[in-house]
């Protein structure tokens, strides 16, 4: 059997838009961009990574960059919100200062705050003990006791939560956080994360800029294909193990609709540059490297608030 799955690996949404994304999550929110490269199934889009200052698994978002992508809405069977942790409530007051002077509305509820990405991605910072290492980032404008500390979770729109009850705490380990089937926990010797799940609008939810594409799992580099096998004993149908570079990967829908992948730790983002320099330049993994020339002239330039601007 597999060791605990250890929490959130990364998250991956969508936008349309990589420069004012950017300029969002590095500059504003002070997160590092880890990884600068493609979409390994659609070479023509990036796929931006960001995270702490070492991109560890529990601090990753990620992007697909699809230009001129019409907004999404969040509906049954996806996620809706994603939770950062942070230090204290005066790292609030310091978020909420922020965000407000860049023109982001906030809600303020007790020991959480809310707003929403200029795609209107609903995030949060929630200021919560959890006992695990902080996952921060270095960056101008952002105090260190202040900035994002890693995933504290994620809240996904559900019908039925008792669908996915016997697959989150049967096959995957998760625990239950109260007596109901909405609210679970996911963790490992190492680190952990909330999944909950949430009543959904009544307007039918749309894939689009601004919405979450899937949410990863983190397993044991050597517990990996027995996670495989431990899914798909469980029914849902699973992809083969997928070489993703920095990490690899199964995917499959939990019964609610949400898609899971479950991540290994390693190898990690500094197999292909220098820690020191994650995220200046453009990678591809080695199937697109013929690519280069022309994805380097039409991929939409960025600047990385880490690093002089570059292409």
């Amino acid at each position: 059997m597999p060791e605990l799955l250890e929490g959130i690996h990364h998250i991956t949404a969508i936008t349309a838009d990589a420069p004012r994304n950017v300029d969002f999550y590095a500059r504003l929110l002070g997160l590092r961009l880890v990884k600068k490269t493609v979409n390994f199934d659609a070479p023509d889009v990036y796929h931006l990574y960001y995270g702490d200052e070492a991109g560890s698994p529990g601090s990753i978002l990620t992007f697909f960059e699809f230009p001129g992508a019409a907004l999404g809405r969040p509906g049954a069977g996806m996620i809706h919100r994603i939770v950062w942790r942070v230090g204290s409530e005066t790292a609030l007051d310091f978020w909420t200062s922020r965000l407000g002077d860049e023109g982001v509305a906030t809600e303020r509820k007790g020991n959480r705050l809310r707003f929403a990405d200029p795609e209107g991605l609903g995030l949060e910072l929630a200021h919560v003990q959890s006992g695990d290492p902080p996952l921060r980032a270095t960056a101008e404008g952002v105090p260190s006791e202040h900035a994002l500390q890693g995933y504290d979770g994620a809240r996904a729109y559900t019908t039925a939560p008792g669908r996915s009850a016997a697959l989150l705490g049967r096959t995957l380990r998760f625990e239950r956080d109260g007596d109901g089937d909405e609210d679970w926990l996911c963790g490992g010797e190492a680190r952990g994360s909330r999944w909950r799940y949430d009543p959904p609008p009544a307007e039918r939810g749309l894939q689009g800029a601004g919405t979450v594409h899937h949410i990863a799992w983190a397993s044991r580099d050597e517990d990996h294909q027995a996670w495989l096998d431990t899914v798909a004993r469980a029914g849902p149908h699973a992809t083969p193990i997928i070489d993703r570079q920095y990490f690899r990967s199964i995917y499959f829908r939990e019964p609610s609709g949400v898609l899971f992948e479950i991540a290994t730790l390693g190898p990690g983002f500094a197999t292909d540059e220098d820690p020191e320099h994650l995220g200046e330049a453009l990678r591809l993994p080695p199937q697109h490297e013929h690519l280069r020339d022309r994805l380097e002239r039409t991929l939409s330039p960025l600047s990385n608030p880490r690093a002089e601007p570059v292409a």
